[in-house]
């Protein structure tokens, strides 16, 4: 049978579609392994955000079904890039990887390079690895990652690059294979894209608009995940607070959050990231009142100054800002507040600046992820006059840094000597004999312990803040 033939007896409908290609794929695989003696081996490197942590087990699940093993290096017979491309710093990072690949592949001809992710949904990116990088074998984006098996099958039958750049999509593809990194807790995507377009931000034009789940397919496979050992989820979006507005019978994130708070034998609820603008009081009383989610929020800030603000698109102010920091104190005392902030975007004053530390003093962050402005191509910002001199933008990244830190390290003793519930997560790579959990907050604690006691919660007293972190004992199981 030829190409031809196999490709129009591929259903046209999803999932079917990727099951048919995932089985010949799989024929193909096992026959290179058998001539070579050997399993084939894989390898992902993912860059950039938790969604992207998500699409590389998904990515994983698919390469695993069709007959590779996972592998521990970049010298493995299939090599991946999940690429994000928020700052041009990440990629640049690519293309040094790309580099060293070449004088792998050189050794290992039969070796398969492939790339996905944000970057390749730029044009301009694409050219450049076809015209500098031929050594890649396949290049999809963002949108169309379930057709990994496709696409494989399509290389190994072609001998030629295979790109796949979708501009758009409705689609989103349930039932097919995820390799979870942890077997105790799990991301659930709930929504994809962004209709926000902050001005700095090109996450909207490479994840595409905003398009949520079903609920009852998310229900679904929490449920699913819970049976197979999951306590914790982590529920992704770019913008989880808009969750729902695209569906034919549309919900609310809050009113997702109370079926999945029903879900039995489901401990923990977390969810990322939530966008100012649209914190509604029906989440808060949600927060509030709910026994499994998680006593942290992460809300991100971006700039404490309401005119730097408007610039970026936020659509909020300072005051409104505050306000929502307030409303969560009171519904919840004990929540941990975390945040984005960035320096240095054009324009920005030293009065500007005052403003962003005025916030960080009264929201009083357990922590922040603080970034110095990286002037990123095809979005406004990129455009603006009064771009920020450098050596400013450092002094003031130093200031803000050392606020956010010294009050981060005040904050976190509000939980010393008492004792908490942690997960369990792995064993700790610093301290022999200890392992590593997390509390409902998302603090970081080391205590003694060994590998029997990974994915459960056991009850920690927590004995000495160490800035950010604990170091704790092992109170009882369960």
């Amino acid at each position: 049978m030829n190409m031809k033939e196999i490709m129009a007896m591929a259903p046209e409908a999803e999932p079917a579609r990727q099951k048919y290609f995932m089985e010949l794929a799989k024929a193909s695989v096992a026959k290179i392994a058998e001539e070579k003696g050997r399993p084939l081996t894989c390898f992902i490197s993912t860059f950039g955000c938790q969604m992207n942590a998500r699409d590389s087990e998904k990515l994983l699940g698919i390469l695993q079904e069709i007959g590779y093993v996972e592998g521990t290096d970049e010298k493995s017979d299939f090599v991946l890039y999940n690429t994000c491309t928020v700052r041009e710093n990440a990629n640049l990072k690519v293309y040094g990887r790309l580099g060293y690949l070449n004088g792998v592949k050189r050794k290992n001809p039969d070796m398969m390079i492939a790339l996905c992710g944000c970057m390749m949904q730029e044009p301009q990116v694409v050219e450049k690895i076809k015209k500098s990088y031929r050594h890649v074998d396949i290049i999809f984006g963002t949108h169309n990652i379930f057709k990994l098996a496709e696409l494989i099958f399509a290389r190994l039958n072609s001998k030629k690059m295979v790109v796949d750049i979708w501009e758009g999509t409705d689609a989103i593809v349930e039932d097919l294979p995820i390799e979870r990194k942890y077997p105790f807790k799990s991301g659930v995507n709930i929504m994809f894209g962004c209709n926000n377009f902050c001005s700095y931000c090109i996450v909207p034009y490479v994840r595409g608009r905003e398009r949520s789940r079903n609920p009852e397919d998310i229900v679904k496979e929490i449920e699913g995940l819970v049976a197979d050992g999951v306590v914790e989820v982590m529920l992704l979006g770019q913008n989880v607070n808009s969750y729902g507005k695209t569906l034919k019978d549309p919900i609310s994130f809050a009113e997702l959050l109370r079926r999945v708070e029903q879900i039995e034998g489901l401990e923990r609820i977390r969810f990322m990231t939530s966008h100012p603008k649209d914190l509604s009081d029906e989440l808060i009383e949600v927060m509030k009142d709910s026994k499994k989610i998680c006593k942290h929020f992460h809300l991100p800030l971006q700039s404490g100054s309401s005119e730097i603000l408007k610039v970026m698109n936020r659509r909020y102010t300072k005051e409104r800002y505050l306000e929502l920091v307030d409303k969560l104190r009171a519904a919840v005392p004990d929540i941990a507040l975390t945040t984005d902030i960035i320096v240095g975007f054009p324009g920005e004053t030293e009065e500007d600046f005052q403003e962003t530390l005025d916030v960080v003093r009264k929201a009083r962050y357990d922590s922040a992820f603080t970034f110095i402005y990286s002037k990123r191509t095809g979005t406004p910002a990129a455009a603006m006059e009064n771009q920020v001199p450098e050596d400013v933008v450092k002094d003031r990244f130093d200031r803000l840094l050392k606020e956010v830190q010294d009050i981060a390290a005040e904050v976190i003793l509000r939980d010393e000597h008492t004792v908490q519930k942690v997960l369990v997560e792995e064993i700790d790579s610093h301290e022999p004999g200890f392992v590593t959990g997390r509390l409902s907050n998302n603090t970081v604690v080391h205590f003694k312990g060994d590998a029997s006691l990974i994915g459960k919660i056991v009850e920690v007293s927590l004995d000495e803040a160490k800035g950010f972190y604990f170091m704790g004992s092992l109170v009882k199981e369960g």
